[in-house]
């Protein structure tokens, strides 16, 4: 395996990937819920860093690194999310899709079998680290642990502040403001990226460097830019109107720092 080139990996790991994608499609017609598509993409990018460090021809303490890493943080947001989806009913960005595509199956398709190739294109990193054929210097070792730490740690403190804030039934249509959320729109989101930035670190030395870098780039590009940021915030302003704004008015929308104005909502 080590002896094909290194782009036949995220080809096959785009059409291994493409087999759970397919299921999830299939449950989301029985279930009428989309969200799926996100548990499923979660447990298939934990899966894609434990395929490379185990086939890839880095040296092997950093492949290591790789499978705990990358797994971990893929299995923590699959658990996260797959909780979420079976006790909630379909997120509210899904549902719109629902409706504005008027159920389309065929379109649902074309979205589940996309993430499939996000994951081969976001798990770039993982491929580019377990090809390192040489120990990073003890900094990017400490560099990459640390961004690890921080970027895991703060996204479960956003989402489990978040998921407090939303069991409240005196909070239905409301914007949670407090903890990570005053200081930030998407707090989760930065943390989501923030966590690209260990990979390449552990990259440090490998031919295949240079590809690390797709996973912050990427990322960036998708959250702040296409099914991020705008996504979910057309679909806040769609259920909580003028509360979202004048939240949208005084709080960063991506990285945390300090709110403009005290709005009227806090």
């Amino acid at each position: 395996m080590s002896e094909l080139p290194w782009w036949i990996f995220p080809l096959l790991l785009f059409v291994l990937a493409c087999v759970p994608m397919a299921v999830a499609w299939a449950h989301q017609r029985r279930t009428r819920n989309a969200g799926i598509v996100d548990v499923v993409w979660a447990a298939s990018m934990a899966a894609s860093a434990l395929v490379y460090a185990a086939i890839a021809p880095g040296e092997p303490a950093v492949r290591i690194a790789v499978a705990v890493l990358g797994g971990l943080w893929g299995l923590r947001l699959f658990v996260f999310l797959r909780h979420r989806v079976s006790h909630e009913a379909e997120d509210g960005r899904y549902a719109y899709l629902r409706r504005h595509w008027h159920g389309h199956q065929g379109k649902f398709l074309a979205f589940f079998i996309a993430q499939a190739g996000f994951t081969a294109l976001l798990s770039l990193p993982f491929l580019a680290a377990a090809w390192n054929p040489q120990h990073p210097p003890l900094w990017a070792w400490s560099a990459a642990l640390a961004v690890w730490l921080v970027s895991i740690g703060g996204e479960a403190l956003a989402d489990r502040q978040l998921a407090h804030f939303r069991a409240q039934p005196s909070h239905r249509g409301r914007t949670c403001r407090s903890g990570l959320w005053r200081y930030s729109r998407h707090p989760n989101y930065f943390f989501e990226w923030l966590h690209w930035f260990a990979y390449p670190l552990l990259a440090i030395g490998s031919p295949l460097a240079w590809l690390a870098w797709a996973g912050p780039l990427l990322m960036l590009v998708f959250l702040y830019r296409l099914t991020g940021i705008p996504f979910t915030e057309a679909q806040a302003l769609r259920s909580r109107g003028e509360d979202y704004r004048a939240y949208q008015r005084s709080t960063s929308a991506f990285i945390p720092w300090i709110p403009k104005e005290r709005d009227h909502h806090e």
